[in-house]
């Protein structure tokens, strides 16, 4: 199994997870300066990633036509009678369950939106907290397939930003075995730079039994963030083909409107004020209280995925009294407990694993104490309250501070839910970024704060250590000492160190000049 609890252990198994090569955990030219801008020039720093998604999601509008035949597949799946399954780890497993839902709330007539099967690794609970190496396992991805019902004639709709994730080919792979009906896998990285960095980025390339759909878009706006422009395409993708597949010659004219909104009719420098009233509560020591009726999982999405990035504190579990409070919770206004919060975020009942030994990760008890019901009011009293919603053709925000209120209104696209979701995540993914820069979470363009949880992330803190000794020593320093470094130093980071900065220092303070 692929788990590293030392730096022998980490460099046994590096060449499979050394990605640095790979286009989206490469550095955007556009914004070198991003942390610089965000203490500096706020709007300048907004419309910069502005600049990045417009880009994106033009590279995106090339690719349509794969959107097109992916869309003529879900048709004849549905024509079929037989379900689309939607998977993925992380972002693209929060990406798969939005796909989903989207389905429940209006995008798909009723009776297709029950055939439509949403999962990411880890279950449900892992849209709260990724379930830590679990993505690593591709076992798992079949495992999990598997106990959903997934049989032949089924569609597996597997996201992937990098191409590389071991859970979500295991997941490809099994339903390749599993179906007739071929499985699409769907990443954001060129197939030349996949087939030199991992052998089972080969693997799945090669096999002929799953259909391949290369999104890549380029680097994301903070290094390795795909969180961001990565999987802003992947969730256009598949929700274009699912709402559309019936009438796929929209794809392309509901995607170049969007796109001419998101260019022409929006400024994200406008949203300014609102990043530093948030940026500034967290400086004061208070804690925000994201409450919504309507864009719940949008919403969670953006505020839970700020914790691996940026090394925050995860969103508290109530039967877990240990754990830090949370900088940003969530509030799903007008439920009444637990229960009745997650059947309406997910519009059905949450699908968890009751695997033995992973009780307080995966299992529906574990998630209740998850609770974004109006009891949160009380447990997380004297919050900041940040309230989102899409209402009336319009996107509100309306943040508190000291003084009062910031609020602002954003015409919603007129592509229907679907757009103004997308339209929704690109604006929060811009503000959380810019909130996370203004308080030095990031240095350039460069995740400092990383948390090297898993294999890929491990890799991730040493390249970026190794990049940042460089810029201040001018001399290059080997891999494997970078290694060594971090897992000396790793049993000694508290949860909300930047470990690549504190890897960095050890090395100036160990290594001969």
């Amino acid at each position: 199994m692929p788990t590293a609890d030392s730096a022998d252990e980490f460099l046994a198994l590096a060449a499979q997870y050394q990605l640095g090569t790979l286009d989206t955990e490469a550095f955007h030219p556009l914004t070198a300066n991003l942390s610089e801008l965000a203490q500096n020039d706020l709007p300048a720093a907004l419309q910069t990633l502005q600049a990045v998604d417009i880009a994106a999601l033009e590279r995106f509008q090339e690719k349509v036509g794969g959107v097109v035949e992916l869309a003529n597949v879900v048709a004849k799946t549905f024509a079929a009678g037989r379900k689309v399954y939607l998977c993925g780890c992380g972002a693209t497993g929060r990406l798969s369950l939005a796909a989903e839902w989207l389905g429940r709330a209006g995008m798909l007539p009723p009776e297709l939106a029950e055939r439509v099967i949403g999962f990411m690794a880890g279950g449900d609970a892992a849209l709260i907290r990724s379930i830590e190496n679990f993505e690593d396992f591709p076992e798992y991805g079949a495992r999990q397939l598997d106990e959903l019902g997934f049989a032949d004639g089924d569609l597996l709709i597997a996201s992937t930003e990098g191409g590389e994730t071991p859970w979500v080919i295991g997941a490809a792979e099994r339903a390749a075995a599993v179906s007739r009906n071929a499985p699409w896998f769907l990443y954001c990285n060129p197939d030349d730079q996949l087939r030199a960095a991992a052998e089972r980025s080969r693997r799945v390339l090669d096999d002929a039994r799953i259909h391949k759909l290369n999104l890549h878009v380029g680097p994301m706006a903070l290094a390795g963030s795909t969180r961001m422009q990565a999987s802003t395409v992947l969730l256009a993708a598949v929700g274009l083909a699912l709402e559309y597949h019936r009438e796929p010659a929209k794809i392309a004219p509901t995607l170049a409107a969007f796109i001419n909104e998101v260019r022409d009719a929006t400024d994200y420098g406008l949203f300014a004020p609102l990043t530093a009233v948030e940026a500034g509560n967290y400086r004061l020591g208070e804690h925000t209280l994201y409450q919504t009726h309507t864009t719940g999982l949008t919403t969670l999405t953006d505020t839970t995925e700020r914790s691996p990035t940026f090394s925050l504190a995860a969103f508290e579990n109530v039967f877990a009294l240990e754990q830090p409070r949370s900088l940003p919770y969530l509030h799903l206004a007008g439920t009444p407990d637990a229960a009745a919060a997650w059947r309406a975020l997910l519009l059905r009942e949450p699908r968890t694993l009751e695997w033995p030994g992973m009780e307080k990760l995966t299992s529906r008890a574990w998630l209740m104490g998850y609770d974004f019901s109006d009891q949160v009011q009380a447990r997380r009293k004297g919050d900041k309250l940040i309230e989102v919603e899409i209402e009336d053709d319009e996107i509100f925000f309306r943040v508190a501070h000291a003084r009062g209120y910031e609020q602002l209104r954003f015409p919603a696209p007129a592509g229907g839910l679907l757009c103004a979701h997308l339209y929704l995540k690109l604006l929060l993914n811009a503000h959380s970024t810019a909130v996370m820069a203004r308080l030095g979470r990031c240095q350039g363009n460069l995740m400092t704060y990383v948390r090297a949880s898993n294999l890929k992330l491990i890799d991730r803190a040493v390249r970026y250590a190794r990049h940042l000794w460089k810029l201040e020593t001018g001399k290059e320093i080997s891999y494997e000492t970078v290694v060594r470094a971090l897992f000396t130093i790793r049993p000694t980071l508290s949860a909300d160190e930047p470990a690549v900065l504190r890897v960095v220092e050890y090395l100036k303070a160990n290594q001969s000049q």
